[in-house]
């Protein structure tokens, strides 16, 4: 994530968030956000899975929205004996992808000096836009930006192995591009899961669930769905 003035010093604070390929140097996605986020992380994701297929492997930093920086376990993690990984990399094991961390600003510098460049022209050309605010930015990032730069600064890769997979036909990209959480259905059919209460319609012949454990998804949209396996 590069946080900087991206709109001049009077305009909203604001984070890019670029995922670059390693091959080529090119920008694979990139979006605007107000700060650097797991909801942020997880769009930039979904844009290279849609456009790209699965990488194989990431290459990113330790920010609390990648890596579990806590020293903290809780019983469950002491019995599995590993700890639950951050909402970013559960969606990464889901999809199968291997995380590899950097520890490092040196161990990252390609990307910082992405982040330079990025600054050094496309500030100039939002403001010769009159672009200040980043949902029109990321209008058009994706309608020439990217590709402007991709074609200026690509390289062909080293080797022309496809370092992507396709996506699985029916992967419901939604649920595993989203907030995961467990929870328990109450005596009144309800779910209650900080301070929110999700009623949940009766089940077949007037069917409860109350007791039952449940898999709480918050998706991108904001919207909310509460699945018993995968019903």
């Amino acid at each position: 994530g590069s946080p900087h003035a991206w709109f001049g010093p009077r305009g909203p604070a604001c984070c890019l968030l670029p995922a670059m390929d390693d091959a080529t140097g090119s920008i694979l996605a990139a979006r605007f956000m107000a700060r650097e986020t797991s909801e942020g992380y997880l769009r930039v994701l979904k844009q290279v899975l849609l456009r790209h297929g699965i990488p194989l492997s990431t290459y990113q930093d330790c920010h609390s929205a990648l890596h579990r920086n806590d020293d903290t376990w809780s019983l469950e993690e002491e019995l599995a004996g590993r700890r639950d990984p951050t909402q970013v990399g559960r969606v990464l094991e889901e999809l199968g992808i291997q995380p590899i961390f950097a520890h490092s600003p040196q161990a990252k510098g390609r990307v910082e000096r992405l982040h330079q460049t990025l600054q050094d022209r496309w500030i100039p050309e939002l403001e010769r836009l009159g672009i200040a605010d980043p949902d029109t930015a990321n209008e058009l990032l994706d309608q020439r930006l990217i590709a402007e730069f991709n074609q200026r600064f690509a390289l062909a890769p080293a080797e022309t192995q496809r370092a992507f997979r396709d996506l699985p036909r029916g992967l419901d990209l939604d649920r595993v591009l989203s907030f995961r959480y467990h929870a328990t259905v109450g005596n009144d059919n309800a779910v209650r899961l900080g301070g929110r209460i999700i009623d949940i319609p009766p089940g077949p012949r007037r069917r409860s669930y109350a007791l039952a454990p449940v898999e709480v998804r918050q998706l991108l949209d904001g919207s909310w769905r509460i699945y018993k396996g995968d019903q």
